[in-house]
């Protein structure tokens, strides 16, 4: 029987990919601390802030399904389309080396938005995101979140809740309180990157604070062998595409791999 501690503590935030590699195998999480500079998250953090007024303005859906439990809960979808501060991120090749240790390449990038924690917010539902492998899981992961912290994590303002080392089970929790006994929030500086397997389970925290806003941005990636949560051939602005870099090509599912996706026999550009 895989037997894993309760409540162990994320590992601490660091530059060094082969350690972070490590932290992967080992918890599997990892944070890279200050992947974005001074200038880059403030850059970051105006355009989001700014995609999520206008959301509110346009009265545009923002929530997940029901998943982000209230309304004191922003989602921002469809980054990609909402500024190169948003492309740069995916195409960062720290990011896109962790992410290629843990799923190989070529990945898909599944999907990328924000989640912004206001006050009040009563916290997400309890999951993994690859819940929608059937169990047992295989014995590496098939999915892989990398997130940017645009705000400082704090444990009051809506910190991720995080089961380090969940991932050694193979599976989802068998209620909400075995997952409750390994929670910990993940509490990190503004610009750190966060690279968490699909196996970990995890929740956005409650935001206890009277005027905090908690912003996160998530990029979700997959094996090749599953369907991305966003269609990229239709959502995508045809100028992203026209700008991106190989990798993000790839990514996004433009580039041929074994002729899986082909457009009469030719990449679908």
């Amino acid at each position: 029987m895989n037997i894993v501690p309760n409540r162990i503590k994320p590992p601490k935030p660091t530059q060094d990919l082969e350690k972070a590699e490590r932290d992967l195998d080992e918890f599997g999480i990892c944070l890279i601390d200050r992947a974005l500079g001074t200038e880059q998250l403030t850059r970051l953090r105006n355009r989001l802030y700014a995609a999520a007024d206008d959301d509110v303005r346009l009265k545009r859906p923002s929530s997940s399904s029901g998943g982000d439990h209230d309304s004191n809960n922003q989602r921002i979808w469809g980054l990609l389309n909402r500024g190169q501060e948003f492309v740069d991120l995916v195409e960062d090749p720290r990011s896109i080396e962790l992410l290629k240790y843990l799923l190989e390449w070529p990945f898909l990038l599944s999907s990328i938005s924000a989640n912004i924690a206001g006050p009040g917010h009563d916290g997400m539902v309890i999951h993994a995101d690859q819940l929608f492998v059937p169990e047992p899981w295989p014995a590496r992961p098939q999915g892989a979140n990398c997130f940017w912290l645009v705000d400082d994590f704090t444990a009051d303002n809506g910190a991720t809740h995080v089961a380090v080392g969940s991932h050694r089970l193979n599976r989802m929790p068998k209620d909400d309180a075995e997952a409750e006994s390994y929670f910990v929030p993940l509490e990190a500086s503004a610009g750190t990157m966060c690279v968490m397997e699909g196996r970990i389970w995890h929740r956005t925290g409650c935001n206890v604070t009277a005027n905090e806003r908690r912003a996160g941005i998530f990029a979700w990636n997959v094996r090749k062998i599953y369907r991305t949560q966003e269609n990229w051939f239709l959502s995508l602005n045809p100028l992203v595409r026209q700008g991106a870099s190989e990798d993000l090509l790839w990514m996004l599912g433009y580039r041929l791999d074994t002729f899986f996706g082909h457009v009469n026999g030719y990449d679908p550009i």
